[in-house]
């Protein structure tokens, strides 16, 4: 693909920060977050291709139970079928392309379509087309099924893909799976999902999610306060599909912590966080006692569509009882206020990257993860390069 001399300089300055040294590691350039060039990039080269996560299977338990998404440009559903398999199709109509649902539900069995009536059950397959004699040859409804995506079920997470050649992602995150397993967050119980769009670049709601630099300062009202920087650790490894922090919880903060109940867990991780960025664009806070996540869509260079998500450990939500509306209802008010800030940053860099004496910042040990998310933009932008990148970073 033939790129403008603008985009080639972006593409190599990527380049130039996935291989150097984390020690010496700048932010990546700025062009790469406004460059409508970059965007198409990225949706044929990432978000084309790459496993993204619409919610929790929790979010659908029953039969039925659907919720939607968009993959690059294409609107997708999630349902439960009615033997319980969870399966993804496109939320397009085989009849004349009219989205099928909208939100998250429950279609009772079957899906009909707001302009037509064509019926669809939870499989996929036509089973409903009125006012279809006539043609030539004879109209067969069993023709018509909705063309499914591969869905995956990790840790209680769904993972759709458009590529039929991805990795299972059970490979993709095998270095993940020993650090999150001990919370069992398959079992934790939804409460919130709500989706919001933000007047940023993706990239930059991304890295502001990977870095707790910011946090006493931008969140010095809310989550801030419980924050030791200094606690903050990384893996040693640097590894290609995720990345991933932890940090501890003080005796002061309302959530974050174990469950007196809680038997799961031992040791520092009662009052452990880990925040993994699960590439291109699902980062999650799992905590003892909850988890909160953020699943990104972009809607062009300059807007991205959040899905935010709040799910309780099994005995934190059981313990709450009768006063567990109340509590739903303070813990949502208190992310509100944390997501307010979060937005006023992420929004606030997108004008500041499109300044003309806008320049690059060396990366604080705090930002480590955002330099992992440069190497991965860079083998998925720059393939050809990948090999020697990789090796000069190494």
């Amino acid at each position: 693909m033939q790129h403008s001399y603008e985009t080639n300089e972006a593409l190599e300055g990527l380049a130039a920060v996935a291989g150097s040294p984390f020690t010496k590691a700048d932010t990546i350039p700025a062009v790469l977050y406004h460059s409508a060039e970059v965007y198409a990039l990225e949706m044929q080269q990432i978000f084309a291709k790459e496993w993204v996560c619409p919610g929790l299977s929790a979010d659908i338990p029953n039969p039925g139970d659907f919720i939607t998404f968009t993959i690059a440009s294409q609107p997708i559903f999630v349902m439960r079928g009615k033997d319980g398999v969870i399966r993804t199709f496109s939320n397009v109509c085989l009849h004349r392309m009219m989205p099928l649902l909208e939100g998250a539900g429950s279609c009772s069995g079957k899906i009909v379509c707001p302009y037509h009536a064509w019926t669809y059950n939870t499989e996929g397959r036509v089973i409903g087309a009125g006012h279809m004699g006539g043609r030539d040859p004879v109209f067969d409804k069993k023709q018509f099924t909705l063309p499914e995506l591969r869905t995956e079920i990790w840790q209680g997470w769904i993972y759709v893909t458009m590529n039929p050649h991805a990795p299972p992602v059970s490979s993709l995150l095998s270095g993940l799976l020993p650090v999150v397993e001990r919370y069992q967050m398959e079992g934790y119980i939804p409460v919130v999902q709500q989706d919001h769009v933000w007047n940023t670049n993706w990239k930059l709601l991304n890295e502001n999610f990977m870095e707790g630099y910011h946090l006493p300062v931008a969140h010095k009202a809310t989550v801030g306060a419980w924050f030791p920087v200094g606690d903050t650790e990384f893996p040693v490894e640097v590894f290609d599909n995720f990345t991933y922090q932890t940090f501890v919880k003080d005796e002061n903060a309302k959530y974050g912590r174990a469950h007196p109940s809680n038997t799961r867990i031992e040791g520092k991780w009662r009052y452990t966080s880990i925040l993994p960025t699960i590439f291109p664009s699902h980062m999650y806070v799992l905590a003892p006692d909850h988890l909160w996540y953020l699943s990104l869509r972009p809607l062009g260079v300059s807007q991205v569509q959040l899905r935010f998500g709040v799910a309780l450990a099994p005995e934190v939500h059981a313990a709450l009882g009768d006063t567990r509306e109340q509590w739903v209802t303070e813990l949502v008010d208190f992310f509100d206020r944390v997501n307010e800030e979060d937005r006023v940053v992420v929004e606030g860099i997108f004008k500041g990257a499109q300044a003309p004496l806008a320049s690059r910042g060396p990366l604080s040990w705090l930002e480590r993860e955002i330099h992992d998310f440069a190497r991965y933009l860079n083998r998925k932008l720059n393939p050809p390069q990948h090999s020697t990148v990789k090796a000069a970073a190494e």
